[in-house]
């Protein structure tokens, strides 16, 4: 079975750039379905074209990037966003996460991890591996405003099953619960699966707890 290439969409005001990133995002795995040089074509496009994850430049001309993704998320919410820029500053970072980005990936990067970054987003989950260590203290906030926005993306009953399994009930017993069948559940832990890139119940119980769902 042929797996479908991610459509991706590039947004830099620099011609050289887009071209090394078209190059780097090629086929089979990728797709580039449109280039903008600015923020306002890039809405545009967004709307137009609904890629899977749109790969924008955190400075441009008159919007800059954040702006644009703010606007983005609000214009085509089921597009995904991976900022690249030359800032590597927590405060950058955590304005392109409240601005609903997804991802964060310095320019500096490698081609291999560019598509790596590309191909995490598109699958549902976040991308802000490159914070440094040595910065703890101020990745603190970002990673935190990365899974409130984590959180959004869950539906009432997501959220209910997440609760659930993190307070160490079965499956079955969550079905009891929300008086639905197991096969159900099923279905709604593999979404958080896709939607938190968590898969254990372990992983979804520390994060339930980081995300104060579990009250005391």
């Amino acid at each position: 079975m042929t797996v479908a290439a991610i459509r991706v969409l590039l947004v830099d005001d620099h011609p050289l750039i887009r071209e090394g990133l078209r190059q780097v995002l090629g086929p089979p795995a990728f797709d580039v379905v449109g280039e903008a040089g600015s923020g306002e074509a890039g809405i545009e496009l967004a709307v137009q074209l609904n890629p899977d994850v749109v790969v924008l430049d955190i400075n441009l001309p008159g919007q800059n990037g954040i702006e644009v993704a703010g606007l983005i998320r609000h214009q085509a919410p089921a597009v995904r966003i991976l900022m690249l820029s030359v800032h590597r500053h927590s405060e950058y970072i955590l304005e392109s996460v409240r601005a609903g980005a997804h991802g964060y990936l310095p320019k500096d990067s490698l081609p291999g991890q560019l598509r790596e970054a590309v191909a995490t987003v598109a699958r549902g989950q976040t991308h802000f591996e490159r914070i440094e260590p040595a910065r703890t203290e101020s990745a603190a906030p970002i990673l935190a405003a990365a899974g409130a926005h984590r959180l959004e993306l869950l539906t009432r009953r997501e959220r209910d099953v997440l609760i659930g399994v993190a307070s160490g009930k079965t499956n079955k017993e969550v079905a009891t619960d929300l008086g639905v069948g197991v096969r159900t559940v099923e279905s709604y832990r593999e979404s958080l699966g896709r939607k938190l890139g968590i898969a254990s119940a372990a992983g979804l119980t520390r994060f339930a707890i980081e995300a104060h769902l579990l009250g005391e």
